[in-house]
């Protein structure tokens, strides 16, 4: 891979490179390119939206990078980015961050009949971390499937809903497949991967864990209308190595995750891989690669109405998310959320 310069501030796309994604503008939505000096350029003439342009991703690469020529349409700051894509399947990794895994399994309550006696928590975490490179070695990634529905755009309000208090954030890098794939090999995967896409998977955590069901687990409490901030754009994969991306979240202001973005597990390739085992894969379906370490559980805060969630993974945009309460009316939930015995 060729490096092609410094991230652009105004956009957060590095110099050289571009990003795909939704945009609306005087009251029409279209499929646009985002230039690092923040040019968009519309492309619905061509494709009628997003999935389009993955669906035959090497032919529709070749005539984006033409179109970058193109008169732009409007300036980035005068448009509203929409969620990339519009109807994605979301297959979203859990517990393959090596650093956030160990520290949950060594100060979370669920494993603490795991330690040992007289352990210390230092010689715990060591233990843990050290599970992490035997289950890469030997073990299966875990994925679970998200809803569309929760997407919204990178400037858009964050909506809390007053089912469950602990809301909390966990900014993901994802994988766009261009495509197509069933029983990928791992080499394919990699292929698959039309671009790179932020979404800040955010969940209530109170919501999650159950003590009336034999699984122990509830992931539907992920999927509230608004809990996954996505894009602003999606990065062709050529311009984009992994390995030097860094994972950035602050709250107001506060800096929660800052974390290299390749502590995996499961890279993405096998991620892509072991999901083709389960499901099709799609045009513009996304996989994404968990969470580092940082959210609100490992720092004891969690989200409220006002506060600022300001998001960026290298060279792949920024995210600024204003949370907000649901206004539900006269409305009260009827179940609500789930009081754990724990």
């Amino acid at each position: 891979m060729t490096r092609r310069g410094t991230t652009e501030m105004s956009t957060g796309l590095r110099a050289g490179t571009f990003g795909i994604g939704t945009f609306e503008a005087s009251g029409r939505t279209f499929p646009g390119l985002v230039l690092p000096d923040g040019e968009v350029i519309d492309v619905g003439d061509r494709f009628t939206d997003t999935h389009e342009i993955f669906g035959d991703w090497p032919r529709n690469l070749e005539l984006l990078e033409r179109r970058t020529a193109d008169k732009p349409l409007a300036s980035f700051q005068d448009v509203r980015p929409l969620p990339p894509l519009a109807h994605p399947n979301l297959l979203c990794a859990g517990a393959n961050y090596k650093q956030h895994v160990a520290e949950m399994l060594t100060k979370n309550k669920f494993n603490q009949h795991n330690k040992l006696l007289g352990e210390t928590d230092e010689q715990f975490f060591a233990r843990n971390y050290a599970m992490m490179d035997r289950r890469a070695a030997e073990g299966t990634p875990f994925l679970w499937a998200g809803v569309h529905s929760a997407l919204i755009g990178a400037h858009d309000d964050l909506v809390l809903p007053p089912v469950g208090v602990q809301h909390d954030w966990e900014l993901e890098l994802g994988a766009v497949i261009g495509g197509t794939g069933r029983y990928t090999t791992v080499d394919e995967a990699e292929l698959l991967i039309a671009g790179y896409v932020m979404l800040n998977d955010v969940g209530s955590v109170d919501t999650f864990r159950r003590t009336d069901i034999p699984w122990g687990y509830d992931w539907i409490g992920k999927h509230q209308p608004g809990f996954k901030p996505a894009g602003p754009f999606v990065v062709p994969a050529q311009f984009v190595d992994v390995a030097e991306l860094t994972i950035t979240l602050k709250v107001n202001g506060q800096t929660m995750q800052d974390w290299p973005a390749d502590d995996m597990v499961f890279s993405l390739p096998q991620l892509i891989t072991y999901a083709s085992e389960r499901v099709r894969l799609t045009p513009g379906d996304v996989v994404t690669a968990g969470s580092p370490p940082g959210n609100g559980m490992h720092h004891g805060k969690f989200l409220s109405p006002g506060d600022l969630v300001e998001s960026e993974i290298t060279g792949l945009g920024r995210q600024r998310n204003q949370c907000v309460a649901e206004d539900i009316g006269d409305r009260k939930p009827v179940f609500g959320a789930w009081k754990n015995a724990d």
